[in-house]
């Protein structure tokens, strides 16, 4: 039975939910089926939302003397969610406690995460605040999707709020976490929140990934905060990522939205002593400013550096193109 189940939880996990429903037909009455192997297929038909086959296996789970809990309830309230049946979750979920079944964590963040898809974010923050008042503790899963679903509909007040919630519980998130937090978050708005999210987090013991570096990178050099920009990149060298093309861009377009064009170029000679030669926008913007500044010398000693380093790379991209490696 067990390796039955982990057969059908992996066929749902890949949503080939009809071939493990296949499955679990043929084998019906052959093997002795247990409360598991019928959550396993109510979650896969639950990703689906198809309500009417969920319903089905649970009245076949019922049948074989197995009474639905905590997890049957939580596949079926986010199945109905999936189908936009929220009303009908909600129902559901005030009539467990008749049905002597308490609601676990994962019953309250399958209610949040409906109310999420539903954009209806006051009543997910409601379900997470009556979680707490029903001393049910919250878990990771819980405070992912809700900061998540927060931060993606722009209720950023709200988000860092449970997010330092979560952090006070001594729940720290994962690198992958993070990033996903500060993707949305740096694509609209100021630095703020993201660089709340991230220092938090840090200070909280997490690593943090190279790509939630770049993210970083990239939205302080667009505002100009060159204070934050250097240290977020000094603290990205110490854990020992090393900085690409990219980052160089973000530090020399950052020096140059506040005008410190002599740091820029000597930030773009490192660069270039590195081996990597920055796009010709980046160049073009920090030529022409010290065009503008009168520091005429400064640009043309910069052009034959860069006129160089283009000669370099294009070479080194002529060997890779001929399969030649050095």
């Amino acid at each position: 039975t067990e390796s039955f189940n982990a057969l059908l939880r992996c066929l749902c996990e890949r949503s080939h939910v009809t071939a493990a429903n296949s499955a679990f037909n043929a084998k019906k009455g052959k093997i002795a089926f247990d409360s598991c192997t019928y959550n396993v297929m109510i979650s896969g038909w639950s990703k689906l939302g198809e309500v009417e086959e969920m319903e089905k296996v649970l009245k076949e789970m019922v049948e074989s003397g197995f009474g639905p809990n905590c997890l049957s309830f939580s596949y079926l309230i986010e199945g109905l969610g999936r189908a936009g049946r929220v009303s009908d979750s909600v129902e559901i979920f005030d009539n467990m406690k008749q049905k002597g079944c308490v609601p676990d964590a994962n019953v309250y963040n399958a209610m949040i995460c409906n109310f999420m898809f539903a954009r209806d974010f006051d009543e997910s923050v409601r379900y997470y605040r009556r979680m707490i008042d029903e001393e049910c503790e919250p878990d990771l899963e819980t405070y992912s999707k809700l900061v998540s679903g927060l931060i993606k509909g722009r209720k950023v007040a709200d988000a860092l709020e449970i997010y330092e919630e979560m952090l006070s519980r001594g729940i720290v998130p994962t690198t992958g976490l993070v990033t996903s937090f500060l993707k949305p978050l740096c694509s609209y708005g100021p630095p703020h929140a993201a660089m709340v999210i991230y220092q938090k987090a840090r200070k909280a013991g997490c690593k943090i990934s190279e790509s939630a570096y770049k993210l970083l990178l990239k939205r302080l050099s667009g505002f100009g905060k060159c204070g934050m920009l250097l240290n977020v990149w000094d603290e990205m060298q110490e854990c020992g990522y090393l900085s690409d093309v990219e980052v160089y861009e973000y530090i020399v377009d950052g020096l140059c939205n506040i005008g410190h064009l002599e740091n820029a170029v000597l930030v773009m000679e490192e660069a270039m002593r590195k081996g990597f030669c920055p796009n010709r926008l980046v160049y073009s913007r920090i030529s022409n400013k010290l065009m503008a500044s009168n520091k005429t010398e400064l640009a043309y000693k910069l052009f034959r550096k860069i006129k160089e380093a283009r000669v370099k790379e294009n070479a080194r991209r002529f060997w890779r193109r001929n399969g030649w490696h050095f």
